[in-house]
């Protein structure tokens, strides 16, 4: 169930990189794949439907009951493109778990699936595509399949109803426990039945939430993703909406007392003492200073001891580095991923796509300070209608759709429009332009059949992802990108590219010259690289802190990569990819750090990847401060430690402008006027720590 339970599963993948991922494994991987579910002993068959952008249905999941107790999954999910497909097979023990568990298919982005389980002669056994192992067969343990379908939730309810202590433990590890947190009526052509909605813990970061049948022998009825995904039995979908506004209430409450038990108020005025501070502006680490503060904003920084004001309270930052907090400017941000971003030192996101109401009601939580988050800067998601279409923002058909779309975001203070694949390329000039016209920024996919030098001509003034940039060189009027080809294509042919031949440098000047922003994402892509059993190398710094079952789904592949030959090629493709985030930058072409996956941790890593790509550690921290200010038009505000700024600061403990790795080394970090320990986060989410907490004292 590290698929099911973790949300390291193939929706999972189409989710947070439905650019929402994201990277599609461990990386938001983090709590959908978790709970999806079919009943397969209700009833011979049982069908649910997943539904996205508000109805339109995405896929389906079939669990049939064979006479002999046999029972055969069919699951189908495709958004943006790209989705799983799994066929699984699995018998039952008499205490409900799994006695025999086979799957078979493809996972989001083209990777074979191949994994099976079975207890014999008192062992558990079982082998997947990334790895394999046997141990002692505990009684009433339940098997985590890697690659499964969401028909093992239900499983799981089932066989944890059966235990008087309320858990469940796993095979390899971990264990399971559920708590009802509500319940509510649901009506089909005059039938009613209650419901009760669900938390689960114990694998994963945070709480799994899922609508449950009630009695004897639950089973999922409804997993619902607010603004994303319904799953729900079929026939029932007519409530999916009342029971999502529910449920958004619940884990609203659940946030709140979050926030309240891990932030720590500092209203008044507070003295940060020995500091050294970063100067974002010129990417160069000052001497000593104190830094003062009120209210939430930065009153002076002065010379080591020059501040004689007596404040509320005192940091005594020892001679650590103080940074403004990081920026990451490739995000979805869900409500749960504050955590995440915090401990690492992320004061601000930029959402790169979302469901509208749902990205709404998060700013308005956050500004009434309900939810432990980063700030968000929006940019307005706009796709064009197709087979293929992502179900974020707006999907429009016309010029006139879009000019609407893009009146909806100017009228909502957004600060830019984010073009996606399925976008009509004829009208991209007269977007662009009259999205200029409201003084908006225009960034985005390369919609289908363009090139990157064609968004350039007609204004795009910033670039996602380091894909959608190389595909200028391998794409024709011809190729449809919208398709799994927008990957392979970057991987196969990346690795021969050569990066003095004429083109590529025309096109790198034509960058620098236009100064379009280009946001690469190169943690995200390293996915283009992993095979079977390998240690994501995005993740390898931090897998030892993660709990075991997230460990374990960092070596899933998502690639169908088949032999040596293939893999090395990829390989070198990633590494050339990377090699030219380094030579734009080196041009003058600006860039900023985002991410696309799982928070906090791959913008670390993106970090890393920037001074491997030739960037010292302080040009890479000054991407991740104020380029990131700068781009998301809030400078004036943040992004540098400056007087009248807000006090958005980060203290590490180490010299990140000496040695990158250091930034995951997060001691301190204040947002305005709430002061938060990464190691009290890191500890509440299952996390051990990195670094040990500078706490924030009463001035004596």
């Amino acid at each position: 169930m590290t698929s099911m339970l973790t949300a390291a599963s193939p929706i999972t993948a189409a989710q947070t990189r439905r650019s929402r991922t994201s990277l599609g494994r461990l990386a938001l991987g983090l709590c959908l794949g978790a709970c999806f579910a079919g009943n397969a002993l209700a009833a011979e068959t049982t069908r649910y439907l997943a539904l996205v952008d508000g109805g339109k249905q995405a896929g389906h999941q079939t669990v049939t009951r064979a006479d002999d107790g046999t029972i055969n999954v069919d699951f189908i999910f495709k958004d943006n493109g790209r989705g799983p497909e799994l066929k699984e097979t699995y018998t039952l023990a008499a205490d409900g778990t799994y006695k025999t568990y086979a799957v078979k298919g493809s996972s989001t982005f083209g990777a074979p699936v191949d994994e099976s389980f079975s207890i014999a002669d008192g062992k558990a056994r079982w082998k997947s595509t990334s790895d394999q192992g046997e141990q002692a067969a505990a009684p009433g343990a339940l098997y985590s399949p890697l690659g499964g379908t969401p028909a093992g939730f239900s499983i799981a309810l089932a066989a944890l109803s059966k235990r008087s202590d309320g858990k469940l433990p796993l095979i390899p590890s971990g264990n399971l426990t559920v708590r009802k947190i509500g319940e509510a009526e649901v009506v089909r052509d005059g039938k009613k039945q209650k419901v009760q909605l669900v938390a689960m813990t114990g694998v994963g970061l945070t709480p799994t939430f899922a609508w449950a049948t009630q009695g004897e022998n639950p089973r999922l009825f409804a997993y619902i993703f607010p603004g994303f995904l319904q799953l729900i039995e079929e026939g029932w979908q007519g409530n999916a909406d009342a029971l999502e506004t529910q449920q958004k209430l619940a884990e609203g409450e659940a946030l709140v007392d979050l926030r309240k038990r891990l932030g720590h108020p500092i209203a008044g005025s507070t003295l940060i003492r020995n500091a050294r501070v970063f100067d974002s502006e010129h990417a160069k680490l000052g001497p000593v200073s104190d830094v003062l503060l009120r209210d939430g904003r930065i009153v002076s920084v002065e010379a080591g001891g020059a501040i004689k004001v007596k404040a509320d309270r005192d940091i005594d930052a020892a001679g650590k580095v103080l940074l403004p907090g990081l920026f990451d400017m490739h995000g979805h941000v869900g409500r749960w991923d504050g955590g995440l971003n915090l401990a690492a030192g992320v004061t601000t996101v930029r959402d790169m796509g979302n469901d509208n109401a749902t990205l709404q009601q998060i700013i308005g939580e956050i500004r009434e300070g309900k939810l432990m988050s980063p700030d968000v800067v929006p940019a307005g998601f706009i796709e064009g209608e197709s087979n293929f279409s992502a179900r974020n923002g707006f999907v429009i058909k016309d010029l006139d759709g879009a000019k609407k779309a893009v009146d909806w975001y100017a009228e909502h203070g957004y600060p830019q429009v984010k073009i996606y694949n399925s976008f009509p390329k004829d009208l991209l000039r007269d977007t662009a332009a009259y999205a200029h016209s409201k003084g908006m920024r225009v960034s985005g996919h390369v919609p289908a059949f363009m090139r990157a030098q064609d968004v350039v001509e007609q204004g795009y003034d910033e670039i996602q992802h380091i894909n959608q940039v190389l595909l200028n060189f391998f794409v024709d009027d011809k190729t449809d990108t919208r398709t799994l080809t927008r990957f392979y294509l970057v991987a196969d042919k990346t690795a021969d590219l050569d990066f003095d031949s004429k083109p590529v440098q025309d096109f790198i000047a034509l960058l620098a010259k236009k100064q379009i922003v280009i946001d690469p994402t190169l943690a995200t892509f390293d996915f283009l690289r992993q095979r079977p059993g390998e240690l994501s190398q995005a993740y390898a710094a931090v897998a030892e802190h993660l709990p075991p079952d997230l460990q374990r789904g960092l070596r899933v592949a998502e690639m169908n990569i088949p032999d040596d030959a293939t893999a090395a090629r990829y390989n070198r493709s990633y590494e050339k990819a990377v090699e030219f985030a380094g030579r734009m930058y080196k041009a003058g072409v600006p860039l900023v750090a985002g991410t696309d996956a799982l928070p906090g941790f791959t913008l670390q890593r993106e970090l890393e990847l920037y001074v491997q790509a030739g960037l010292t550690p302080s040009q890479a921290l000054q991407v991740a401060t104020w380029n990131g200010a700068k781009y998301a038009r809030v400078l004036e505000d943040r992004g540098s430690v400056t007087p009248g700024k807000r006090a958005d600061l980060i203290l590490i403990d180490g010299d990140p402008t000496a040695n990158i790795a250091d930034i995951r080394k997060v001691a301190l970090v204040l947002k305005g006027e709430v002061a938060y320990y990464p190691s009290e986060i890191d500890e509440a989410l299952g996390i051990k720590p990195f670094a040990a907490p500078v706490k924030v004292g009463v001035a004596q």
